[in-house]
C-alpha cells in the first residue's frame, strides 16, 4: 500500500510539473509581443522612477521533482532568447552548479533535462548560468545571466527520533499529567512545503498508564496513585507520523522504559505478633539474645527502620540496637542475669520508619509494636564467695594454728552443692598458712614476722564438690600485726674522735637509733648510760628528746700515751609495750688536734718514732729497685736471643736419601729428603729420636736394650730400632715411620745396588760382605753370590 501511495504522488506531481511547463512556454510566448515582461519599477532616492533595462532572455524559475525515477530524463525547462529566429544559428550554453552532469541543455532548442534522480535532502537547489552565442563565432550574444532550479521535496523521509530508546523515572502516586518525559522526532523532508514535516506524536503502547502530547511528544501520567511496589517497571512505545498523522504518512517508534520511584507510603509491619527468646543466665552483658524485624516494602531510605524498647518488665535487663544493614532490631543482655531470681522477662519493641514523607502521613502511623518474651535458662553456675575479697589480721610469732579468718562461698544454683576449699599455692609458696576445705577457716602452720613481711596476698579457690570444673577465686590479703620484738640499735656503725685538749661539757657526736617494728612499738626512743658507770668520769650522755642523744666530754684533757680509745657503752630503750632495750657500745678515739679544733692524728707511735725515712729516701729506694729490675729483664732478653740451635750441621754432613715406597727420591740433590745427620743426633745415642713429623702428645720411655753404638751406626741396628721405634710409639701412625732405602739417587759414590745393572757391568766389587748383614740381606747375598759361582765355573 506503501508503493502505490509513493506512485500516485510521484504521478500528482508529474502532471503540477507539466502544467507549469505549459505555463511556462505560454508566457515564452507572450514575451514576444511584451519584452519587458521581466521589467520592473524602483523608485530612487529622490523620488524619481528608475527603469530596468530590458533582458534578452526569455525563461522562468524553473522547479524539478526529486527522486523522480522515470525511464527518460526529467524537463527542467527551456531558455529562448528574443533574438533566437529559429535559423539554429544561436547557441545555447549551461554553466554553475551540475551542469553538464546533472543538468544538459540542447543548444539549440534550450530545452534544460536532469540526467540523475535527485534527493531534497542532499540539495534542495542548484544556481545555473546560461549563455546565449553564436554558433559559428562562439561570440556571445547577449550577457550571461543566473537562474535556480530548485527540487521540489516529497515525503520520503520518515521522522526519527533522537534516541532509540528513552530511560525516564517518576513518583510513584504522581498526580495525574505528572510530566513524565519529552521525547522529540526530527524529518528530513522539507518543513516549508505541504505536511510532509509535520509530526505528530501517539502512544502505541503503555495504555492507561501513560499518555503523550501530540503536539509536543511530552509523555505524562494518565492514572492516580499507581504503586511502585505493585508493579515498577513500565514500557512504553512512542510514534512520530507525518503529514499531520493523516494517512499516507510515514512514522517512526521510540521505546521508553519508565521506573516508578519510591516513596514512603508503607509504614513498617510486624510479621507475627509474639517473638519468644531465651538467654541463658550465663551471659554476659553485650551478648546478642535475639533478633526482630518488621517488613517494610519501600526502599532506601524510605524504609529504614529504628527499633525500641518501649515498655516491659525487662527494660532494665535488655536493651536493643538497629542492625541498618540487615534492617534487623537486635536484642541485647544488658545486665547479668539470675536464673534463680527471675526466669522470664517481657518486651514490647517497636519499629518506626527513620524518614516520613509528610505527603502520605495520612497512610500513618508510620510504626508498629511487637510483645518480645525472653525466657532465662538456669546454668552450672559456679560458687560465689560473700565478698569480692578478704582481709584478715593475725599478730606476729603467732602459734602455729592461729585462726586467720574464715572465707565462706556457696552454689547460686538451686541444687546447693557443698562447697570444698583450696589455697592456691602459687601465691603462698613459703606455706604460711593452711585453709580447712569444709568451712573455710584460714591457720597459720608456721610464725610469721612482719619485719620479713607484713602483708600476705594468697588466693583461695572455692569448688562443687560435685563438679570440680565448677570454681571460684577470691582474693585474701592478711596484715601481720605488729609485735614489740625488735630492740633499738645504733642507725649507723658510729665511731667518733675526741681531741686531747677537748673542755669539759664539749659535744663531740650525736647518735640515733632504729627499730625494725612498727612506729607504735619504736620510737619514741630513750638513750641512758648503764647504772653501774653512769658516773663515768670521762663522758657524759644527754638524751635530745627527738630520737638522739649526744655524747660530752666530762672532764678537760686526755694523753694518746696514756689510753688513745675508750669503749663507752649506751643503753637504748624503746616506747613498746612491753619496751625492749639493748646496750650499743660507742668506740671513742683520742686524737691530736691544733688549736682550732681540727684533727691532726689519731695515732699513739707518733710521739714515739721521732725519727724515721723522709719521702726522699723512700723514692729513691723505689728507684733503685725499678732499675735492678730492668737490668735483669734485659739479661735475660739477650740470653735468648743467643741461644744456639739444638743440631748443628757440619760441613762435611753427608746426606742421604730416605723416601717411600712407589716414590723415587730426588738423589743427594733433594734437600727436603731424610737427613742422615738425624743418625748423629746426640738423642739417638740415648733411644730417642725425636719426631719431626708429627706433634706428639707424649714422650715415653725407651725399652732397655735398643740404644746403639755411640759412634758407629750400622744400618741393620738402625732400621731394627726404627721398626721397634714405629711398633711401640703410640703417638706415630703408621705411615709416617715407615722410611725405605729403595733408591739411593744419582751421582751417588757408592754406586747402584740394583741387580739388573749389575748383570750388565763387568763389575770388580766383593759382595761377600752382604753375607755378615744378617738373614734380612740373605737374598740380595745370594744374588750376587751366585754370579760369582757362575763365572768361575766357566
Amino acid at each position: 500500500p506503501k508503493m502505490k501511495e509513493d506512485h500516485c504522488l510521484h504521478a500528482a506531481l508529474l502532471c503540477l510539473g507539466v502544467l507549469c511547463y505549459s505555463h511556462g512556454l505560454t508566457a515564452e510566448k507572450l514575451n514576444h509581443s511584451r519584452p519587458s515582461l521581466h521589467g520592473h519599477h524602483e523608485k530612487g532616492k529622490e523620488g524619481q522612477v528608475l527603469h530596468r533595462s530590458k533582458r534578452g532572455w526569455v525563461w522562468n524559475q524553473f522547479f524539478v521533482i526529486e527522486e523522480y525515477t522515470g525511464p527518460d530524463p526529467v524537463l527542467v525547462g527551456r531558455l529562448h532568447s528574443d533574438i533566437d529566429s529559429g535559423d539554429g544559428n544561436i547557441k545555447y550554453i549551461l554553466s554553475g552548479e551540475g551542469a553538464g552532469i546533472i543538468f544538459v541543455i540542447d543548444d539549440k532548442s534550450g530545452n534544460i533535462h536532469a540526467t540523475k534522480t535527485l534527493d531534497r535532502e542532499e540539495r534542495a537547489q542548484y544556481t545555473l548560468t546560461a549563455q546565449a552565442v553564436d554558433r559559428n563565432t562562439n561570440r556571445p550574444l547577449e550577457p550571461p545571466s543566473e537562474f535556480i532550479v530548485k527540487v521540489q521535496d516529497i515525503n520520503d523521509n520518515p521522522p526519527e527520533f533522537l534516541h532509540e530508546n528513552y530511560h525516564a523515572n517518576v513518583p510513584e502516586r504522581s498526580n495525574v499529567g505528572t510530566s513524565v518525559i519529552q521525547v522529540t522526532a526530527s524529518d528530513a523532508d522539507d518543513p516549508t512545503y505541504g505536511n510532509s514535516a509535520k509530526l505528530v506524536y501517539s502512544i502505541l503502547e503503555g495504555q492507561p498508564y501513560f499518555s503523550v502530547e501530540a503536539q509536543t511528544g511530552i509523555i505524562r501520567t494518565a492514572l492516580p496513585n499507581m504503586d511502585r511496589e505493585a508493579k515498577e517497571e513500565y514500557h512504553v512505545v512512542i510514534q512520530a507520523k507525518d503529514m499531520g498523522g493523516h494517512m499516507g504518512g510515514l512514522s517512526g517508534t521510540t521505546k521508553v522504559t519508565i521506573t516508578l520511584t519510591d516513596v514512603n507510603d508503607n509504614p513498617p509491619k510486624f510479621p507475627q505478633s509474639v517473638y519468644q527468646m531465651s538467654v541463658s543466665e550465663a551471659a554476659v552483658p553485650g551478648e546478642e539474645v535475639g533478633r526482630v524485624k518488621a517488613k517494610d516494602p519501600d526502599i532506601g531510605e524510605n524504609g529504614l527502620v529504628a527499633y525500641s524498647i518501649i515498655d516491659g518488665d525487662g527494660m532494665d535487663m535488655f536493651e536493643i540496637t538497629t542492625d541498618y544493614e540487615t534492617q534487623e532490631g537486635v536484642v541485647k543482655l544488658k545486665k547479668t542475669l539470675d536464673y534463680e531470681t527471675k526466669k522470664s522477662y517481657s518486651l514490647k519493641v517497636e519499629a518506626a520508619n527513620v524518614h516520613i514523607d509528610p505527603k502520605f502521613i495520612s497512610n500513618g502511623p508510620f510504626k508498629d509494636t511487637v510483645t518480645v518474651k525472653i525466657a532465662v535458662e538456669d546454668a552450672d553456675e559456679p560458687p560465689v564467695f560473700l565478698k569480692p575479697s578478704y582481709i584478715f589480721e593475725v599478730q606476729e610469732n603467732a602459734a602455729s594454728g592461729t585462726v586467720v579468718g574464715k572465707v565462706h562461698a556457696k552454689d547460686p544454683d538451686a541444687a546447693n552443692s557443698a562447697i570444698r576449699y583450696s589455697i592456691d599455692r602459687h601465691t603462698d609458696l613459703e606455706r604460711y598458712f593452711v585453709i580447712n576445705a569444709e568451712d573455710g577457716n584460714i591457720k597459720t602452720i608456721k610464725a610469721l614476722d612482719r619485719e620479713e613481711m607484713a602483708w600476705h596476698n594468697i588466693s583461695v579457690f572455692a569448688v562443687e564438690v560435685h563438679k570440680q570444673h565448677q570454681e571460684a577465686k577470691v582474693p585474701v590479703a592478711i596484715k601481720v600485726v605488729d609485735v614489740n620484738d625488735n630492740a633499738p640499735k645504733f642507725a649507723a656503725a658510729y665511731e667518733a674522735f675526741v681531741c686531747e685538749n677537748a673542755r669539759s661539757n664539749q659535744q663531740f657526736i650525736t647518735i640515733s637509733a632504729d627499730d625494725k617494728d612498727d612506729s607504735a612499738n619504736g620510737p619514741r626512743f630513750i638513750f641512758s648510760l648503764p647504772p653501774e658507770i653512769i658516773h663515768n668520769p670521762n663522758f657524759t650522755l644527754r638524751d635530745n628528746r627527738d630520737n638522739t642523744a649526744s655524747v660530752l666530754v666530762r672532764r678537760e684533757g686526755f694523753s694518746r700515751q696514756k689510753q688513745d680509745l675508750y669503749l663507752l657503752p649506751i643503753v637504748i630503750s624503746d616506747g613498746g609495750v612491753p619496751p625492749l632495750s639493748s646496750t650499743n657500745t660507742l668506740t671513742i678515739r683520742v686524737c691530736g688536734c691544733d688549736s682550732g679544733g681540727s684533727l691532726l692524728s689519731c695515732n699513739a707511735e707518733a710521739y714515739i718514732l721521732n725519727a724515721g725515712l723522709s719521702t726522699g729516701a723512700l723514692i729513691a729506694i723505689l728507684a733503685c729497685i725499678v732499675i735492678l729490675l730492668v737490668i735483669v729483664v734485659l739479661f735475660v732478653t739477650l740470653k735468648r736471643q743467643k741461644k744456639e740451635p739444638l743440631i748443628v750441621f757440619e760441613e762435611e754432613d753427608v746426606r742421604e736419601n730416605i723416601i717411600t715406597y712407589d716414590d723415587e727420591g730426588g738423589g743427594e740433590e733433594d734437600t727436603e729428603a731424610f737427613d742422615i745427620a738425624t743418625l748423629q743426633n746426640p738423642d739417638g745415642i740415648n733411644g730417642f729420636i725425636p719426631r719431626k713429623d708429627i706433634k706428639p702428645e707424649y714422650q715415653y720411655l725407651p725399652r732397655p736394650g735398643l740404644r746403639p753404638a755411640p759412634n758407629s751406626v750400622d744400618v741393620d741396628d738402625f732400621i731394627n730400632t726404627r721398626i721397634q721405634e714405629a711398633d711401640n710409639d703410640p703417638t706415630a701412625p703408621p705411615y709416617d715411620s715407615i722410611q725405605i732405602y729403595g733408591y739411593e739417587g744419582r751421582g751417588s759414590v757408592a754406586g747402584s745396588l740394583s741387580s739388573l745393572e749389575s748383570a750388565t757391568t763387568d763389575s770388580d766389587l766383593d759382595y761377600d760382605y752382604l753375607q755378615n748383614w744378617g738373614p734380612r740381606f740373605k737374598k740380595l747375598a745370594d744374588l750376587y753370590g751366585s754370579k760369582d759361582t757362575f763365572d768361575d765355573d766357566s
